[in-house]
Formats: structure tokens, sequence, C-alpha cells
């Protein structure tokens, strides 16, 4: 999760609330007391409803009437009051707003539906229920009552508004008026419809349906066959708009890892316009933008769109560089082309034929938004972009309908609310209570354990190269034998004891920048989305160190005990000596490399370094003198002479000094981001605790000191006895402060 170029999302939904629009000419609320299963909480401001709710308006009872029935929510007893549980928060919270207008669903068994219509207890007789699924994109009920029986169906506008009886245009024109009202304010929409249905009509599609029921060869498409005949000639009702609120910190975690350089496609059910405005609060979208629509009805009008859309974002990207990552002089974001797709044209953008062209259009644009898709439609997608790009995709989702995007994504995050429970817990691979969380997980923690992972990597590569090679050596002193440098048990437990627990506790605990600063300065992350801190050139670095440090390893102790006597007139010339005095310098270099390795220090981290080296000198000792190893008294007799010491000394010398001048050489001229931030960190919170800030700061002050300018734009303050840096909005560093880090660093110097 480090390096996660590719983020897939389905719309985030909040706990269900119904929220009703209302006249705006209104700004008393209505008295809904006469009601006693109202909800004190709910405010509604639009007496005119209410008026015609009590002068028996025929169409508005049908219309609260048709909410309180179709549905698939189950009512319970809580404490003497009545609570619903429903499968998404959107029925649910249509079920109460007819609830607080006094049709109140009641009670609801396998063949009958109860409610209370404006105090009077109603009992339907349950014939069929006809499910919503993401194809249809509709449900309907069939119920009897008093000889009468009618179907209430539900649905997207686009799937009712093609079912509706002819002779209603007037209606239809008001009420497309209104969703479009409704869609352009970031609602979800619903439209209502009803029909009464003869009974010899009715009898003869039941035996139909019965037949569909019982078939084995195309059952389900079967069904629909039935369900779309009986849901013909309806009569319009209205509609439904759903305030969708976004969570708490969904826009500036959007933007963050929008920042960080994570490309964020929107994969949602709901309308085209509804999901622009969506895109606008949660600023995936910009004024800035230039947005490509496809929408065509057809194979051959979405691929003219396609290459016409290609070629001027080829153009731009080739005149002004905009789809790459870079940033403006005023730290935002370069505007860039947001690509909208319906689903309908989805349908043939996903056609072999024309997906290598939809993903690369995809690919040039800063926002991708595809409305009004299935479930199926949004695995495919995913799957498209992990087939031919080479990053990593992660899908978040909070429903049903999200499960299969999750589960064919390299990384599934469930949002575990009402309608997420499904996502969260079955499907994916991390499970969290908010969006915002996702910014800590991406941002921190995984990057964090891809620093850790590669540093993990690199280090083991470097201590086992440096091990091996010391067998190459000695293998031109033996004519290439089979005889070993070390002792057999020094062979078998240097990996698995002597240099284990310190690369352990750096891949657990090690960090170059705190959680504060990742979260502030989302641009740290990019470094593994370039695959930067480990690929082929860091493993062959790796290789190659370990090779010098098993030269300098062999040869230092080769030329500093060669004719070597001790201070008695002793011969040190054997092999178990020379062996011995290897080994040790080996232990005590590569723990000594893993300590300039470390920025992050915890006390398990001295444990373990400190921890070895006893660990190394006991387990030598008790295997040499207790077990009788054939290389006993070796090392005690080496550790009593003065050449071992020296010769330790000049080698960790040797190999340390240049490790320690390149990484300050390349920290001071070519520094990284990581860099920049903490030696911030370091001089606003280290420094000033130990008074280095002082020797620093209170020299004589250079003329004309130059103000570095920071990404958002603005000069810092700064004070006569330091430089500040002002943390850019919203939260990020961009590439002009890598360009500036080095005046900086420069100034530090002639300050110091």
């Amino acid at each position: 999760m480090g390096r996660l170029p590719f983020h897939m999302e389905g719309r985030k939904k909040p706990h269900g609330v119904a929220q009703l629009a209302a006249n705006p000419r209104f700004t008393r609320a209505v008295d809904l007391s006469n009601n006693p299963y109202h909800d004190p909480n709910f405010k509604f401001y639009d007496q005119t409803m209410v008026d015609a709710l009590n002068g028996s308006d025929p169409s508005c009872e049908t219309f609260f009437r048709l909410l309180a029935l179709c549905h698939t929510v189950m009512p319970k007893e809580n404490d003497g009051n009545l609570e619903y549980q429903a499968q998404s928060p959107d029925e649910g919270a249509l079920v109460a707003a007819a609830r607080n207008f006094g049709f109140v669903f009641l009670s609801r068994t396998s063949n009958t539906i109860t409610i209370s219509a404006k105090g009077v207890q109603e009992t339907y007789e349950l014939l069929y229920l006809l499910d919503f699924n993401n194809v249809r994109k509709c449900m309907s009920i069939i119920l009897k009552r008093e000889g009468m029986v009618r179907i209430y169906c539900k649905g997207a506008d686009s799937v009712i508004m093609e079912r509706l009886r002819a002779g209603q245009d007037t209606l239809k024109r008001d009420t497309q008026e209104h969703l479009d009202g409704f869609a352009a304010a970031g609602l979800r929409t619903l439209c209502l419809a009803y029909k009464d249905l003869e009974e010899e009509h009715f009898l003869d599609w039941e035996s139909r349906h019965n037949d569909a029921v019982m078939s084995l060869d195309n059952r389900e498409a079967r069904l629909n066959a039935t369900y779309e005949e009986i849901e013909k000639d309806l009569l319009l009702l209205g509609a439904t708009a759903i305030e969708d609120k976004l969570q708490d910190g969904v826009p500036q975690t959007i933007a963050n890892l929008a920042l960080a350089g994570i490309k964020i496609w929107v994969l949602t059910g709901d309308k085209q316009e509804t999901t622009i405005n969506i895109g606008y609060s949660c600023q995936l979208l910009t004024d800035r933008m230039d947005f490509l629509i496809v929408d065509g009805q057809s194979a051959e009008e979405v691929e003219d769109q396609l290459m016409q859309f290609l070629d001027q974002v080829s153009i731009t990207i080739s005149d002004e560089g905009i789809g790459s990552d870079t940033l403006s002089e005023a730290g935002d974001q370069n505007a860039g082309f947001a690509l909208v797709v319906n689903g309908y044209s989805l349908v043939f953008a996903l056609n072999a034929e024309y997906e290598q062209l939809f993903l690369e259009v995809a690919s040039c644009c800063k926002a991708v938004i595809c409305c009004r898709v299935t479930p199926l439609q949004k695995a495919m997608v995913v799957d498209l972009v992990k087939r031919y790009q080479k990053g990593v995709t992660l899908s978040v989702g909070d429903g049903a309908n999200d499960v299969s995007m999750i589960k064919t994504a390299h990384i599934g995050v469930g949002i575990s609310r009402q309608e997420g429970l499904q996502a969260a817990m079955l499907a994916s691979d991390y499970s969290v209570a908010q969006f915002k969380f996702l910014e800590r997980l991406l941002l921190v923690h995984g990057r964090w354990s891809y620093y850790r992972m590669c540093k993990f990597l690199r280090y083991f590569y470097y201590k086992n190269y440096a091990f091996t090679f010391c067998h190459f050596w000695f293998a031109f002193f033996v004519a290439f034998s089979a005889q070993t440098l070390f002792d057999p048990m020094f062979i078998s437990v240097y990996n698995l004891f002597y240099t284990s627990m310190p690369v352990l506790a750096l891949g657990i605990f090690d960090q170059d920048v705190d959680d504060k600063n990742s979260i502030r300065f989302p641009k740290l992350y990019t470094p593994g989305l370039k695959n930067a801190l480990f690929n082929k050139r860091e493993f062959f670095r790796s290789a190659l160190h370990g090779l010098v440090t098993s030269f300098v390893v062999v040869f230092i102790p080769f030329g500093a005990y060669y004719n070597g006597m001790d201070l008695e007139g002793r011969s040190l010339v054997d092999q178990q000596t020379f062996g011995s005095v290897v080994a040790t310098i080996l232990v005590f270099v590569v723990t000594m490399q893993i300590f300039l390795d470390t920025l992050y220090w915890t006390p398990f981290n001295l444990i373990a370094i400190w921890g070895s080296l006893i660990f190394y000198l006991l387990l030598q000792y008790f295997y040499n003198y207790v077990l009788g190893g054939d290389y006993v008294a070796a090392l005690s007799k080496t550790m009593g002479e003065p050449t071992f010491y020296f010769t330790l000394l000049l080698t960790i010398v040797i190999l340390m000094i240049p490790v320690m001048a390149w990484r300050l050489y390349w920290a001071k001229f070519h520094p990284t981001l990581s860099d920049i931030v903490r030696l911030k960190y370091l001089r606003q919170h280290m420094w000033p605790r130990y008074g280095i800030g002082r020797l620093l700061f209170n020299s004589k002050r250079p003329r004309n000191p130059r103000q570095p300018t920071i990404s958002n734009g603005r000069t810092p303050n700064v004070l006569p006895d330091r430089i500040r840096f002002v943390a850019p909005a919203p939260s990020t560093v961009e590439e002009n402060l890598l360009s500036r880090s080095r005046s900086v660093c420069g100034l530090c110097e002639r300050r110091s």
C-alpha cells in the first residue's frame, strides 16, 4: 500500500437521514405532533404538502402510501419505540419520511403488510415482491386489498420514465425538471409510479411468472422478462430526493491522495449530474478542469469521442505538460482533464476492441468518473487497469454492490458502516469505519510499510553478500577447495541469531518521517509510486556494497595478522584464528551499518543491536567451551591481543567513513523531500532541546538572505534567528521546495 498509483472507489454513504426539499419561502417548521409516530428531530418547513395530506389529496396519499409499502424494511420494537432495519440507508430514510407524514409501516409477514395511513390501520395481502437488482434498477411490489390488485414501483428515473403510460407529458416534463435540479444539488433521486391491475390480466401474468420460476433454463432471463411485462403503462406519482452527505474529512482525504500522486477513479451508480456535483464537493473536480464526457449511444459514437478526446489530450500534454504530475507556481495542481463516462457508453468502451483506447484516454486525465455503472462494470474497470497498467489498484466500497470491485483489485478496503458490512467483513483486505481513515492507512502506514520493507531488503542483501563473498576471497588461499573460512556453527546461525534481530527491529519500527509530517506532506508518498526505494539499481548497489565490505573485512585482518605474533612471541597465523577474527569483525561491521541505517530509535532497536553483539560473544563462548566446538579458545585468544582491537577499529573506520560521507553529500547537495522534512523537524523540535539551535542561528546573519518561497505562494515570516517553514495548503510540499532545498542547506551551513 506504499506504492499505490490507482485508487477505485464507490460513493461514500453516511448514516441514512431523510432530507425532503422544502420551499425556501417557508422558514417555520410544520407541526407534526398529531402523528404519534413522528420523529421529534424531523423538521419540515413546507406547509403545502401537509395541507394536501390534510385535504386527502389522492396523489399525495398514494405517494406516501407507496413509500410505506414498497420496500424490504423490517420493523422492530425497542423500548416501546418503532425502529426500522433496512438493507440500505436510502430505503430506511424513505420509510422513515413516510412515517413522519402519517403513513407508518407497522409490520410484515410472509403474506401481509400492515401500515397505518393517517391513523387508520390498513392490511394488504402481499402477492409478489419483484426485487431490485443492478440490472433492472427498480423494484416493485404487487398487493391486494379489498379485491383490488395494484403494483407499486420505484426506481431510477431512466428506467421508470420508459415504462410510463402515454399521455403524461406535462407531469413527466415537470418531474424531469425537478429531477435535474435535485441531481445538480447532489441529491440521490428515485421515481415513483403505480398501476391498478385487472384480475384477468394479473392471473394471466401470474401463470407465466410461475412458469418462469419453475424453469431450469434461462430462469433469470425469463423472470426479468415477466417483470418488465407487468411493469408497463405505469402512472407517474413523482420523485424523491435524498441528501447523501459526504462523511467528515472526505474532501481533504481525496485532495491529499491526489497530491500524493494517486489516481482516483469514482465508479458509482448515481446519475451523471449527481456524481459531478459530488466530485466538486469532495475536491476531486475543480473549475479549472476540462470535462471530457463520453455519452455515445453506439460503438461508433464512443470510438469517435474517445479518438477526439485522445487527440485533444495529447496536444495539450505536448504543449503544456498537463497530465503529468507537475505543479503550478501557486502550489495547485494543473487544471488537466476530467473524464466522465455513463454506464451505457461504458459497455462499448470496455469492449475488447476499444478498451485500450479508453484506458489511454483515462490515464491522461486527472480524474475519472464512471456513473450509472453496474457492479459487474465496476469490476471490469478495475480488471482493465490491472491488466494494462503496472501499478497497484485499491478499491474502496461501502456496500454489497462494491464487493466484486473490491475482490478484483489488488487491495480491497471496506467501509464498515450500515450498508458496508458485507463489503467490509467478507470481501475486503482492510476495514475502516470512515473514509477519512484511508488517508492515514495509505500516507502513513502504507508508506511506512513500503519504506521499512525496502530498507529491510537492502540491508538483508548487503549483509548476506558481505558474508558470502568472504568465502569467495578465502577460496583464493585454499585453491578453491571445500575449506571454509568460518566455523560451521557460525555459518549456521549467522542469519538466525547474530544478525536477525537488528534488521527485524528496523523492519518493524523504523520511520524516516513521523505520522504527522507524513500527512502534512503527501508528496512523501511519491517514491513508492516510482519504486524508487527498491529496484534493480538499489539491489546491485547493495550487492556491490556487500562485495566491498567483504573485501575489506577479509584483507584488512589478513594484512594485520600476516606473519603476526602475540606479546609472548607466539605466532597468530592459523586458519581458526583468522576465521574467528574475520567472523567477529563481520558481525560488528554489519551491526554498525544498521546502526547508521536506523533513523527512528526505540528501546527495542537498542536492545536488538547491542544485544546481538553481546549474544554473539556469549554464544561463541558457550559453543566452544561448553559444547566443545572446533574453534575452542580461538576467539578468546585473539581478543586478548591489542592487534585484534586495532584491526576491528581500523576496519570499521575504513568501511563506515565513506558511507557517512556519501550520505552527507547527497543529503546536502541532492536532498530528497524526506531529508528536507526531517531537517525541518530536527530544527524545530530536537535542536532547541539540546541547545544546537543557539549555536547555529545566533551567529552573524548574512546580508540580504533570500526568503524561501513555499509552494502555496506565501512568503514565510523570517525571524532574526531562524528560517521558518510555512505549511502549505492543503498540506503539501511541492516541487519548488525541492528545487530550493540546496539554497536552504547552504544558508544553514553559512550560519553554522
